[in-house]
């Protein structure tokens, strides 16, 4: 008897609980049988325990199954089976739990095919959602998971709009302005919104939001080469109170180093493909990844604050720009606090970069009360000035009639 028929799967079989399809079948794998038969009972009585890998190969029949894999199976060996077995069951999908969570083996599992890595002790509701995630990857005829290019139907398919938000001078207001556009874009947008923080050494974005994320844009750049949809949105966190996703910068600046344009335009380009908008909070400077990403953006956020020091560096990034042929009609000046009273006035600022701003953000003290709390200021104070801008904004990328609202 095949493991799939055994354990219930099938449109007739079992039914599913928290999530997980009724079609897909569960195996437990671990050496030690305390554990097997521990992780069997969290996920219920069509769970099926095996004491290795290769004895789950030995069962398998094409038809779609979740391996979750106990600690035992964190080691070189048990990863190499993995990855062969990942290779030729395509309705395969695989988790791994181990006792403890290291970068290291958290590279290692997700470069062996694991779509995520869960530390132990895991609670039942972790696991079954976790399992309902790998899950619904899967489908009985089991293809191989297509690219973003696929998923939207090639070059005429819907891709998502890509919008960064950059500034030449830190302290400009331009990781509040990405994190807020993206919460307000997440609540009006029927597909996915993710915000991605490519200020990979010193990114602010997971305190801004509250967020405490298992996994960053390093472990999905350690799976390049095999990386596709399902995975990198096992590595998302949710911001629960606006449903956005978020692709967090690493943990420690010297992690930086190991992301490299090529890599950030793979998962932009695979982002897109499922989500209505891509936003990208980028560092206060030019470097190879912020003007890659800068040539694949729909829109460029270019944010300055209303002092001199700003609007100079400001000029120079619009000239840089220029320079490198970056089409202007893709750049929108954001005036962030726009209201102060520093004898500065828009109009004079908009003369000497000799470009519009078509967004003004006003000065308020919500602002920095609601970063302080880890709370977007269109979530803390909605009906602010600054919130009243920030959705105006946030309207400019929203069609109307099929086009956009771009002065």
């Amino acid at each position: 008897m095949s493991f799939a028929a055994e354990s219930g799967a099938g449109p007739a079989g079992r039914t599913s609980g928290g999530g997980i399809p009724a079609d897909v079948a569960i195996a437990v794998v671990d050496a030690d049988q305390t554990t097997r038969n521990r992780l069997a009972m969290q996920l219920g009585e069509s769970a099926r325990p095996f004491e290795s890998i290769r004895e789950l190969a030995g069962r398998l029949t094409g038809a779609p199954v979740v391996a979750v894999l106990g600690p035992s199976c964190g080691n070189d060996a048990d990863l190499a089976d993995l990855e062969q077995l990942l290779a030729a069951q395509r309705a395969l999908g695989a988790l791994l739990i181990t006792d403890e969570l290291t970068t290291t083996l958290l590279q290692r599992a997700l470069r062996a095919g694991a779509r995520d890595v869960l530390a132990a002790p895991v609670d039942t509701g972790q696991l079954v959602a976790a399992v309902a995630r790998v899950g619904s990857t899967l489908s009985v005829a089991a293809p191989p998971v297509a690219r973003a290019d696929e998923v939207t139907g090639g070059a005429g398919g819907d891709l998502g709009q890509v919008v960064t938000v950059f500034s030449t001078k830190g302290g400009a207001g331009k990781s509040v302005i990405a994190s807020n556009l993206a919460v307000l874009l997440a609540q009006r947008s029927e597909k996915p919104v993710v915000l991605i923080d490519a200020d990979l050494q010193f990114g602010d974005i997971a305190v801004m939001l509250k967020l405490a994320p298992q996994h960053t844009i390093v472990d999905a750049v350690s799976s390049i080469s095999k990386l596709d949809a399902p995975l990198l949105q096992s590595l998302l966190v949710t911001h629960e109170a606006s449903g956005l996703l978020v692709l967090p910068a690493p943990l420690e600046p010297a992690f930086a180093d190991q992301i490299g344009a090529e890599e950030m335009m793979r998962i932009v380009e695979i982002l897109r493909g499922f989500c209505s908008f891509v936003i990208v909070d980028t560092p206060a400077y030019f470097n190879d990844v912020v003007l890659g990403l800068i040539e694949v953006s729909n829109d460029v956020l270019l944010v300055a604050g209303m002092d001199i020091p700003n609007i100079k560096n400001v000029k120079i990034g619009l000239q840089t720009l220029r320079l490198l042929n970056t089409p202007m009609d893709k750049l929108h000046l954001v005036l962030n606090r726009s209201n102060s009273k520093v004898k500065l006035e828009v109009n004079e600022v908009e003369k000497t970069l000799q470009i519009k701003a078509e967004s003004l953000i006003p000065s308020d003290v919500v602002v920095p009360q609601a970063v302080n709390k880890g709370t977007p200021v269109v979530l803390t104070a909605p009906k602010s000035g600054v919130a009243k801008a920030l959705e105006e904004l946030a309207d400019m990328f929203l069609k109307v009639d099929g086009k956009r609202r771009w002065r």
